[in-house]
């Protein structure tokens, strides 16, 4: 057994190379979704496909990496080498959905995989039949997008370039995609170094034994807090608007039963696989528990494998958490894995009331496409801005504009300033929107109100992808729910038009506005017991003016 003082340190070095990983994606990374929004996650796992360290990235990304590994792992076998690059994107064969592009570098030591060096990064495209990589119109996987079972990309250090060109080819801007996936690679190969580094420091035998004890004193930790909460069988359940097919009101419902320091979710209750693309592949909705459990134990507990042992997930075959083949999954990474983890949630928050949290707002995005009139070259521009509140927790008020659930302020929206250089956008307004987050002893973060016009001299096309203008953000405990989202489209001659979350092909015109009211966040508590001080402060600062005015 080693030292304490050893394992805290390896176990520091992990986490620093992982972070080290995501700043040099994110000073590399040619697309705004990543340079900017830091749509991307970084991570290690050991030879044993187990999860060691993560950033502090999108959490709904790391919780499936396990299974991508075992993926590449398997296929592959002894026929990886040291200088290999591997690529996966098919929520099939272990990934989360198809956008997310995973690479991965096996890093050797003593001649055997000792690690995998990994990142995870959402592009902007990845071909199918819709601009933007989602398609609310698919109804199976192969209109989705381009899907990468376990691929090698770099064959012993040699580039494969017969499978770079057909992937490049199936996408429908290579250039922005190839800058981004030297970024992922370079990111995944800083971590081989530094991994490397390490073990010269330490030992291969010291470092490889203590992958052991940190994930077994993160077991230890999740355990104790755990051991905590009241025992019992408690029900939860989480609804989505829609699946874009006509499909309304689809329920994840989740019975936990928590007995000493472990707990079973059983999920086979949610409702049969759907048409559309908000069904969740299996590693998704693993990740989605995951998720929950880390929201609920103490932050200070490591996030790896290790921490979410004590949790047993069981799912039926054929429901929209665990959909059979071909069924299409593209939303699933927000929506049904927020669904899923808010379910969870609910179900604990009889357990553990001091450690449950409030509805974060939902994920509604937009993809316009069209040409930039200033450089003639076309573009693909995803909607970062405008986010949604959080939800409030007992430790206080939920966070402004911090966006959904499922990324927890991992997101971010990209500078204004950049967006409106790099694309034919104007944003008029972009603020606060006041009484959109819950009221409760801890009140949720608001949400956004956004006029963005698009300064295009030919016609474009957009798509929308999302949830939550029919189910708010939860209140929880008491807490009021947030209100909804609300986006309409304003054009010059027509009237309004409200935008439906799973769309495709909205025309727009040259001049049109896009006019965002996002939703806010829940709250938590009841409302009775809100400081005055604090309600003061909300109107003072125009967070609340309804209440205010009363």
């Amino acid at each position: 057994m080693l030292d304490p003082v050893t394992i805290s340190v390896l176990t520091h070095r992990f986490s620093a190379i992982v972070e080290e990983m995501g700043e040099a994606m994110l000073r590399t990374a040619y697309s705004q979704i990543l340079n900017s929004s830091r749509d991307f996650s970084t991570a290690i796992c050991d030879g044993q496909a187990r999860l060691v360290a993560q950033a502090e990235h999108v959490p709904i990304h790391v919780g499936a990496i396990p299974w991508a590994v075992e993926s590449v792992r398997d296929f592959f076998g002894a026929r990886v080498r040291p200088g290999d690059v591997f690529l996966l994107n098919d929520p099939y064969h272990g990934n989360n959905h198809l956008p997310d592009l995973t690479a991965f570098v096996p890093v050797f030591v003593d001649g055997q995989v000792a690690f995998w060096s990994i990142n995870r990064a959402h592009q902007s495209d990845i071909g199918g039949s819709t601009h933007g990589a989602y398609n609310p119109a698919a109804t199976e996987i192969w209109q989705e997008g381009l899907r990468i079972t376990p691929l090698k990309l770099y064959d012993a250090g040699e580039l494969r370039d017969d499978v770079l060109k057909m992937v490049t080819t199936n996408v429908r801007h290579p250039h922005d995609f190839m800058g981004d996936l030297r970024a992922m690679i370079g990111s995944a190969r800083v971590g081989e170094r530094r991994l490397l580094a390490l073990v010269e420091d330490y030992g291969s035998k010291t470092v490889i034994e203590a992958v052991d004890e940190i994930l077994d004193g993160a077991e230890r930790q999740a355990r104790a807090c755990i051991r905590g909460w009241r025992d019992g069988t408690y029900r939860g359940e989480a609804v989505l608007d829609d699946d874009g097919h006509g499909i309304e009101n689809v329920a994840i419902r989740a019975t936990v039963t928590k007995k000493g320091d472990g707990f079973t979710v059983d999920l086979s209750a949610s409702d049969p696989q759907v048409k559309g693309f908000v069904n969740s592949s299996f590693p998704n909705t693993m990740s989605s528990v995951h998720m929950a459990l880390a929201f609920l134990i103490d932050p200070r507990t490591p996030k790896n494998s290790g921490t979410f042992r004590p949790v047993k997930v069981i799912t039926r075959e054929g429901t929209v958490v665990h959909p059979r083949p071909p069924a299409p999954v593209t939303l699933a990474t927000n929506h049904c894995a927020q669904e899923i983890a808010e379910a969870v949630i609910k179900a604990l928050a009889r357990a553990c009331p001091d450690r449950a949290i409030a509805g974060w707002s939902r994920r509604f995005r937009i993809a316009i496409k069209g040409v930039n009139p200033r450089t003639k070259r076309p573009f693909i521009w995803h909607m970062f801005h405008a986010r949604g509140g959080g939800g409030a927790s007992p430790a206080g008020d939920g966070w402004e504009t911090a966006g959904e659930g499922q990324a927890v302020g991992g997101i971010k929206f990209g500078s204004v300033e950049v967006a409106e250089v790099r694309f034919p956008l104007t944003f008029e307004w972009h603020e606060f929107r006041p009484d959109s987050a819950g009221d409760g002893r801890h009140r949720g973060g608001v949400g956004s109100v956004l006029r963005l016009r698009v300064d295009t001299t030919e016609d474009g096309v957009a798509n929308t992808a999302g949830d939550g203008t029919r189910h708010p953000s939860y209140g929880i405990l008491g807490g009021a729910d947030g209100l909804p989202h609300r986006y309409r489209l304003l054009s010059r001659g027509r009237a309004p038009r409200t935008l439906k979350t799973k769309e495709v092909g909205i025309p727009v015109r040259p001049g049109d506005v896009f006019f965002v009211e996002s939703a806010g966040g829940g709250g938590w508590g009841p409302p009775a017991k809100r400081r005055r001080e604090a309600r003061a402060a909300d109107a003072e600062n125009g967070l609340v003016r309804r209440r205010a005015r009363g």
